[in-house]
């Protein structure tokens, strides 16, 4: 393969990493450990967890856990937000041998069961808000250990103690939950101390991670990421980076704000995993959607580091409070999970003078596979180039690459694509191609200096009349209109077009109009493009990372034809 992007690439990033030069992740935390003991690795809500305390804590933990007597291998799940537990957990269950199995905290009964399930997990830590979903599953599921948490115990004394009786008795953020056989986290730690702890012998082949994905697109499947996977992503991360956190003044620990969660494959490997390599501090936000909490946090801190999705982007920099923050610090502000919109990006730069370096990636690519040069001085509307280590290919669907320039699906090698989906070597074979590619999904065009550019997924594309619509570049249209807040755009069945455009909108304007936004489109895009119909919403549904769900706006419309 030809890899014409290595003629873009900043002069300081290399064409390739090595993924082999550490055995498993657990022998860089130890390495991170070691360098770094007196820095501060996490803080949230005022308390800092050292990189010595994360060390001495993650390996009680994993004593505690290794004392339950499962075999090497034994898939643990993790079902907290962004608080001080959940690095602890994760470092203790990989120190122990054992695989994390991340959790959406605000998953249903029904889906915690099918991810219990389906994971196989033996045991689980929880944070107590949650603890209730966790009951009505449990005899259902192989979790036979049980850890909770609680928000205010890490915080100490009466801090920790006021911050508990707030959350259960004043907001009442605690259901009751009956879990006789559980075990609270800080005795866990406590019995851990008094227990021999066995270091694993862990080789880069073996599971670090199952991260979920495809929930929003059918049964939820378990992306098997295993430890060199993930270290060749952090290593990618860091070998793309370079150029941003080098630029003078050179700040030696970066300060990274970890608003996104944690269980999240972006945050993951992003914050917490590259955060303890480089020794950063990683600010924790439990609750990124409390935009005036969030900024009060911001304000404690020289932060020089900020991933982020488009919709948290375009919150924060939509809010009067915003723009009093200190931004001489900041470095990055890496926008993935979904499309960075140009208007977004340009309200952002114009408050903090930093561009949004748009990636992209997936669960099953631990997760980044594409960025934009983290020297950009404008928007470029692709998701980059292929970074170090990594191919891209334009596939046909016949699993052709196609010419340059023309669209197709956006296949993925490299040493950060996972092993394959656990327990399903079908669904696996769906998406991996003879030579090694993953089949993303997404649809995508290269130019001839390698950048890419997304053009939507193959299942949101709108077909009018035979000609292709994709959401991704409507949506983008009428963000940049300064009446309009958020957007999304889905196809309705037509009886005359087959299918018909439809716009959904947050106004951030009450006196836009439909004919005004129609009116608009009329003078941006060609006539099978415009939104045959306009609704005005107060929100628009989406995830837990703050990617709008086309899907649930179909299924309305579906809901109601019906």
């Amino acid at each position: 393969m030809d890899k014409i992007w290595l003629q873009s690439y900043h002069s300081n990033v290399p064409a390739e990493i090595d993924p082999d030069q550490y055995t498993s992740l657990v022998q860089m935390f130890d390495e991170s450990f070691a360098k770094y003991a007196a820095n501060n690795a996490f803080v949230c809500m005022d308390k800092f967890l050292s990189y010595a305390e994360l060390d001495a804590c993650s390996k009680r933990l994993a004593a505690w856990l290794q004392s339950r007597g499962m075999a090497k291998g034994a898939r643990v799940a993790v079902m907290m937000p962004n608080v001080l537990q959940y690095p602890i957990a994760l470092v203790a269950i990989l120190r122990a041998g054992y695989t994390v199995v991340n959790v959406n905290p605000l998953y249903t009964a029904r889906e915690l069961e099918h991810q219990l399930k389906d994971s196989g997990s033996e045991a689980i830590i929880v944070l107590e808000n949650f603890a209730h979903t966790v009951e009505a599953v449990l005899t259902r599921t192989p979790v036979r250990h049980v850890v909770v948490a609680s928000m205010g115990e890490m915080l100490g004394g009466a801090k920790g103690m006021l911050v508990n009786f707030v959350v259960r008795n004043v907001k009442k953020l605690v259901p009751e939950f009956s879990l006789p056989n559980m075990v609270r986290f800080k005795d866990a730690l406590a019995q851990g101390a008094k227990m021999p702890f066995a270091p694993a012998d862990l080789k880069p082949s073996d599971i670090a991670f199952l991260q979920y994905t495809g929930g929003t697109t059918g049964v939820s499947k378990g992306a098997t990421l295993t430890h060199r996977n993930v270290i060749a992503n952090v290593l990618q991360t860091e070998a793309w980076s370079g150029p941003a956190l080098s630029r003078p003044p050179v700040v030696e620990f970066p300060t990274i704000v970890c608003a996104l969660p944690l269980y999240h494959i972006f945050a993951l490997t992003v914050c917490a995993l590259w955060g303890m390599r480089m020794g950063a501090l990683n600010l924790l936000i439990p609750n990124p959607r409390d935009i005036p909490g969030f900024i009060k946090e911001l304000s404690k801190y020289q932060f020089n580091m900020l991933p982020a999705v488009n919709t948290l982007y375009n919150a924060l920099a939509n809010h009067p409070d915003f723009a009093a923050l200190d931004f001489s610090a900041l470095k990055l502000a890496n926008g993935g999970g979904m499309a960075v919109q140009q208007a977004v990006n340009d309200k952002w730069r114009s408050v903090t003078h930093v561009n949004i370096i748009e990636g992209y990636g997936l669960s099953e690519t631990s997760p980044v596979a594409t960025s934009n040069r983290c020297d950009i001085s404008a928007f470029t509307g692709t998701i980059g180039l292929p970074i170090p280590s990594t191919e891209v290919a334009i596939l046909d669907d016949d699993g052709n690459e196609v010419p340059l320039g023309q669209p197709g699906e956006i296949a993925i090698r490299g040493p950060q694509v996972m092993a394959g989906y656990w327990n399903r070597p079908e669904e696996t074979a769906k998406v991996m191609t003879a030579d090694g590619f993953f089949k993303s999904g997404d649809v995508g065009i290269m130019d001839e200096k390698g950048y890419v550019k997304i053009v939507d997924r193959k299942k949101d594309m709108i077909l009018v009349s035979g000609f292709n619509v994709y959401p991704n570049e409507l949506e983008g249209v009428i963000a940049a209109h300064p009446g309009v807040l958020e957007c999304a755009v889905i196809g309705v069945p037509d009886e005359y077009s087959g299918e018909a455009v439809k716009a959904f909108v947050v106004r951030r304007d009450p006196s836009l109009t439909e004919q005004d936004l129609m009116d608009y489109c009329k003078e941006q895009l060609t006539g099978y493009k415009r939104p045959k119909y306009i609704a005005f919403r107060d929100d628009l549904p989406k995830t837990n990372v703050g990617k709008i769900l086309r899907r649930a706006l179909r299924e309305e419309k579906q809901a109601q034809a019906a």
